[in-house]
């Protein structure tokens, strides 16, 4: 039913998906706004009635206490919740309970319903009454184990405050107080999960980063010599509040050149001050990401701006590309369920060595967050073992940015190194990577 739903609405607002020969993303049409609650909420709804009981049986716990205050939430609050809804109201209190064949009970303490998704138990009354009526509503259930929001290794899982920690102990009193432990592998198994259906949607978000980045690398945006890199990483920007799209981050936008002296050993080879002019001849690389209907996309692309009488790139640009591609099938082969992020990175590492490829690797997982919790696979700052978040595995139905860089000596440019810097957002179903709007395998060509 509620897939018919989706898929119906989607329909409606979303042109099909098209990929051209050089993995560019087009016609990635964005719904308008007073469609997107529809298909959050027919997400959010499949997610709590399918997903959230298989997986709070995974980490044990029998109930999951989530509280939020308005302008204070826990960061996993929203993607608990109905749309349209930007904050938690007062203090929101969400108990879930597992009444095993019963399946999970969802129950809302709070002064403002939830809809039909959660089932009201809190008539009303001050801030006292509402705590002692939440007290009530756990003890009336005498659950093994409840959990809460709280790790020191997870910033997403470490959402309920300390006065909101002190004043549930007070609530439910010494005997279960006893059974309250960390939600933590919950928060991020429920953070990192995706459903086939949200996959879909994401599609969509990632096809629309691809196709901005596109048309801000050709000469509808780029004029050499006029032209900054600040200019584009703007003109990114813009077309996302302009449509309505979330940016997590601010574009980066950089240059590299022949001839230019970069330290070779520096993590990210480019000039990316922002009045920096974009010349002929230039390679240039950018870092976008944007969260749409619940899911962000992180990705990095290159383009390059031809000199006067070149009608393609060097080749020794094309062939740095393709290095850039080999490096993520190297790195993608080694992604296996329950392997660590640590043992992806260093069996990827040993595969690229033996291949003779420079590279370094700092892949993160995506999702609701761009930086997502889930295994971390290798850092910019660290290509050793990532202690804690890098020991997490490898779950199935899980996404992820392959991001990182290759340096590869460009002969046209005198035997200079050059980086192709890529990042691409990705889902891994168990058995393979899918890149979920294709990847970039040739350098997009300012022709101006």
């Amino acid at each position: 039913m509620f897939g018919r739903k989706l898929f119906q609405t989607l329909g409606s607002v979303v042109c099909a998906l098209a990929i051209s020969s050089h993995g560019h993303a087009q016609t990635a049409a964005i719904a308008p706004y007073d469609n997107r609650p529809v298909i959050e909420n027919t997400i959010v709804e499949a997610r709590l009635n399918t997903l959230l009981p298989r997986l709070m049986r995974e980490a044990g716990i029998d109930m999951w206490v989530v509280i939020a205050r308005e302008y204070n939430d826990d960061p996993v609050f929203l993607s608990l919740v109905p749309k349209p809804r930007f904050t938690a109201r007062r203090t929101t209190m969400l108990v879930f309970f597992d009444r095993g064949d019963g399946g999970v009970e969802r129950l809302t303490v709070s002064r403002y319903p939830l809809g039909s998704l959660y089932e009201a138990v809190w008539e009303g009354g001050d801030l006292a009454a509402q705590w002692e009526r939440l007290g009530q509503v756990i003890r009336d259930r005498n659950p093994k184990r409840i959990g809460v929001n709280v790790s020191d290794m997870w910033p997403v899982a470490d959402g309920l405050s300390h006065s909101l920690y002190e004043q549930l102990m007070r609530s439910i009193g010494p005997t279960l107080s006893e059974r309250v432990t960390s939600a933590e592998v919950l928060v991020v198994r429920w953070l990192e999960t995706r459903l086939p259906l949200e996959v879909e949607v994401w599609q969509r978000a990632v096809a629309i980063a691809r196709e901005t980045i596109a048309r801000a690398f050709s000469n509808e945006v780029i004029t050499a010599g006029v032209t900054t890199v600040g200019d584009v990483a703007w003109f990114i920007r813009t077309r996302f509040e302009e449509a309505g799209l979330e940016p997590w981050f601010h574009p980066d936008v950089n240059r590299q050149w022949q001839g230019a002296d970069f330290d070779d050993n520096a993590p990210s080879l480019g000039d990316g001050t922002p009045d920096a002019v974009i010349r002929r001849g230039d390679l240039l690389h950018t870092d976008v990401g944007l969260c749409y209907l619940g899911l962000c996309t992180d990705t990095q692309e290159m383009g390059y701006v031809l000199k006067l009488g070149e009608t393609d790139a060097p080749q020794g640009l094309t062939d740095a590309m393709a290095v850039g591609n080999r490096w993520q099938d190297l790195l993608t082969d080694e992604f296996k369920v329950g392997r660590t992020g640590n043992q992806i990175l260093a069996a990827a590492q040993c595969s690229l060595a033996k291949a003779g490829i420079k590279n370094a690797i700092y892949t993160h997982p995506l999702g609701v967050f761009g930086h997502a919790p889930g295994p971390t696979i290798g850092m910019w700052d660290n290509q050793g073992p990532t202690p804690g978040r890098g020991d997490w595995p490898m779950y199935p139905m899980t996404g992820y940015a392959i991001e990182g860089n290759v340096t590869v000596p460009v002969p046209e440019w005198n035997g200079q190194p050059v980086q192709m810097k890529l990042e691409q957002s990705a889902f891994f179903d168990g058995a393979k990577v899918h890149y979920l709007a294709g990847r970039q395998t040739a350098l997009h060509l300012i022709r101006d």
